[in-house]
């Protein structure tokens, strides 16, 4: 994808920008030139060594929530916001849904007036394509295919986020896009309790774990490498034809979550293997599989990255983090736990992981 020299001498500010996609997102802009790149993150679920060390990136550690850490970084005039703060994962917002509520709406709504308040050249927002569409959508999954039968608090609150967004968009004018990611993975996830499969399958797998798979593994996800995310971030921050736009960030391609794991086993040398875990209630897709024709027309998006090469680089990344992703990692415990499970196919049971 070919960026344009917009953000040379540009002030941005990323809201979250400590997590996987944020400090990626960071270092391009930087790198593109940016005068400032403004990190605003309270480090709920992200880690300062995780942050570039460019020296045009800025880190305030601070919270959506918090107004006097807002008036502080829009003090700045940032031109381009890119709002990837959030009370991140489904199993989160069940457990704790009126801190999802506070952080995913009112966090966004006070992003927003402060935006609209300075006039913002753009101001991007990351949904979440595993949230806005519900089993009545189709597969794959359109823009305009959106559903209100939702599973937990996380999908309800990403998808008030884009009622906002069209809010100002409609009634101020703020030129707004929602960016809806697609199962992102790749360098800079630390794993955790209510991090992805793919960053805590690395960390089990590496300290000899079986993998727990909450299914029977043919469950399907449409996983995306953190780069070709970060493109379509950047393509959306300059393209006048994504304002007003909710559009799709994915790979288009859909990968079996038992294949996934074999995968990172053989990186890893596990021999532990895998083991199979009872599905969680919230967990009502089986399958997810975008579609990408309005990224590539509006956006000339095109991911880059296989699977398979991805998985490398993630390896990669945690064999060259290790130490930190080590002491950083937040478990319940260091170890998963073993429950018993009862094989639809068999009257035996056997040991299983319920993580």
């Amino acid at each position: 994808m070919n960026v344009l020299n917009e953000y040379e001498g540009e002030t941005v500010l990323i809201t979250g920008g400590a997590g996987c996609v944020g400090s990626n997102l960071s270092r391009k802009i930087a790198e593109l030139g940016a005068e400032k790149v403004i990190i605003l993150d309270n480090l709920s679920s992200a880690y300062e060594w995780n942050i570039p060390q460019n020296d045009n990136i800025q880190f305030i550690k601070g919270d959506i929530l918090d107004d006097n850490a807002l008036k502080r970084v829009f003090k700045e005039k940032p031109g381009y916001v890119f709002h990837l703060a959030a009370h991140f994962a489904n199993q989160n917002s069940v457990d704790n849904p009126e801190k999802d509520l506070m952080v995913n709406g009112i966090g966004i709504l006070k992003v927003l007036q402060y935006a609209q308040l300075i006039g913002v050249k753009r101001f991007v927002y990351s949904s979440s394509g595993c949230g806005v569409y519900g089993l009545d959508s189709k597969m794959p999954f359109e823009e305009h295919d959106i559903s209100i039968s939702l599973h937990t608090p996380y999908q309800v609150t990403k998808l008030l986020g884009e009622l906002y967004t069209n809010y100002f968009h409609n009634l101020y004018d703020v030129p707004v896009v929602n960016a809806r990611f697609f199962n992102v993975f790749g360098p800079g996830e630390v794993p955790g309790k209510y991090r992805n499969v793919i960053p805590n399958f690395f960390y089990w797998s590496m300290t000899g774990n079986a993998l727990p798979i909450t299914g029977d593994g043919s469950e399907t996800r449409d996983w995306t490498y953190v780069e070709d995310i970060v493109a379509g971030l950047l393509a959306m921050g300059i393209k006048e034809e994504a304002i007003g736009e909710a559009i799709n960030l994915g790979s288009a391609k859909d990968h079996r979550v038992i294949d996934m794991a074999n995968t990172v086993n053989e990186l890893t040398g596990n021999e532990k293997g895998i083991r199979y875990a009872p599905r969680r209630n919230w967990d009502a897709k089986t399958k997810l599989l975008s579609s990408i024709e309005k990224a590539e027309k509006l956006l000339d998006y095109k991911p880059r990255m296989s699977f398979n090469d991805g998985l490398k680089k993630t390896y990669e990344w945690f064999v060259n983090n290790w130490d930190n992703i080590e002491r950083s990692a937040e478990f319940d415990s260091k170890e998963p736990k073993y429950v018993k499970l009862k094989q639809m196919s068999s009257n035996k049971n056997i040991n299983c992981l319920r993580v």
